[in-house]
């Protein structure tokens, strides 16, 4: 009889942390579960009746809130209340209050899918595979974190589609697509908004329109034009402010220039000689990042990473990335902010064999002598030296 109990509190874990990762429900031991009473030594409760049994639910919501967010599945498995919490949402916007966040990498760079680095755990999360067709994807892609979603941007047989990961369902979902589709554009993000700019339709026309996204709603708003057409530029945001830098305006034109747009006045301003660096159609788009409201950028052809000073709108040299930008003109890199610290994702070819490397570094630490204290966060062997796409999530 004991060995029976056992085996059927066992079946209904798997079953219940199957429910949760597939999004499965079984009414039978969902009952199960809510059958157990617990004995606080005053009353008895239902097991489903408290988050965290003898806990007030505000006081048990503040710890699950604090708690990692490798452990969520886990925790999910034991209570039938907590894995309804997590799966609506509502925890990650506690945590967004309570100023509580991990910044995970999400990435690919082998054809088995997406990603997810945990940094604080040192675990990989394997995401569900894209329900897509073929041609997107095998085809080049252009990814964006935004609030609690990885948005995947490709091309399908027809047309662009934009294929969306949700964090608090663990699904993929397809995406309203923007009002002018587009490619090779550049885009940032700010809290639940992101903004994407410039780029080619899929006539090949170069575009100089803007939009933006909404997490909450899933709907994209069109943004008054920029002043100048491009493609293959970069996009961040910056105190408050969306700038877009770099790119082309056709196969042989570089620009300089950066625009800026403020989300108050609604007004797109030029800024002169702001990435001097000029673009190639061969090379990737500016590999920018910006930390604590300070704008950051890897220059392809001599490894170093440079900082961008605003008043005087000129570029100081910092120091040498931690792997080689240089052998495919920036691109398979990723560059990255990830909370106050600048990622790098790179390849390294060693005695060993390939991985990719993750290594960060805390621009507050300062340099010394040209040198940065680049420190590995993360390894992953086996997987080639390309990163095809990548994204920073903090939640």
């Amino acid at each position: 009889m004991a060995s029976e109990t056992k085996k059927s509190k066992k079946e209904f874990f798997n079953k219940s942390c199957n429910d949760y990762l597939f999004g499965e429900e079984d009414e039978k031991g969902r009952r199960m579960g809510l059958e157990e009473e617990v004995d606080d030594g005053h009353c008895k409760f239902r097991s489903s009746d408290s988050l965290l049994p003898g806990l007030h639910d505000d006081v048990a919501l503040t710890c699950l809130a604090w708690a990692s967010r490798s452990d969520y599945v886990s925790l999910s498995c034991l209570n039938a209340r907590f894995n309804s919490l997590v799966k609506s949402g509502d925890l990650y916007d506690l945590r967004r209050q309570l100023g509580v966040v991990e910044h995970w990498v999400y990435m690919v760079c082998d054809p088995r899918g997406w990603e997810a680095f945990d940094p604080f755990r040192n675990k990989w999360f394997r995401l569900p595979k894209i329900p897509c067709d073929d041609c997107f994807n095998y085809a080049d892609k252009e990814s964006l974190a935004v609030g609690s979603e990885l948005l995947v941007f490709g091309r399908e047989l027809f047309d662009f589609a934009i294929w969306k990961y949700s964090l608090v369902q663990n699904n993929w979902g397809k995406c309203e697509g923007m009002n002018h589709r587009r490619c090779l554009f550049g885009s940032g993000s700010l809290g639940s908004i992101s903004i994407v700019a410039g780029g080619s339709d899929k006539n090949g026309n170069v575009l100089k329109s803007a939009e933006l996204y909404d997490s909450l709603t899933g709907r994209w708003e069109i943004l008054p034009s920029m002043h100048s057409p491009r493609r293959l530029c970069s996009g961040f945001f910056m105190d408050g402010k969306f700038y877009v830098i770099g790119g082309m305006t056709n196969p042989t034109d570089s620009l300089t220039c950066g625009e800026e747009f403020d989300l108050q006045t609604r007004k797109w301003r030029k800024i002169e000689g702001m990435y001097p660096n000029v673009n190639r159609a061969a090379q990737a788009p500016p590999l920018v990042a910006v930390v604590n409201n300070q704008l950051y950028a890897v220059e392809y052809l001599t490894n170093m990473i440079k900082k961008y000073d605003k008043k005087r709108n000129s570029w100081e040299v910092l120091g040498r990335l931690p792997v080689r930008a240089d052998s495919s003109n920036g691109w398979g890199l990723a560059f990255k902010a990830r909370g106050e610290e600048l990622l790098v994702v790179g390849g390294n070819r060693g005695p060993e064999g390939e991985a990719i490397i993750l290594s960060s570094w805390a621009p507050k630490s300062g340099s010394k002598d040209g040198t940065l204290d680049w420190k590995v966060i993360g390894l992953k062997e086996h997987s080639g030296v390309f990163v095809y796409n990548c994204a920073v999530m903090g939640c």
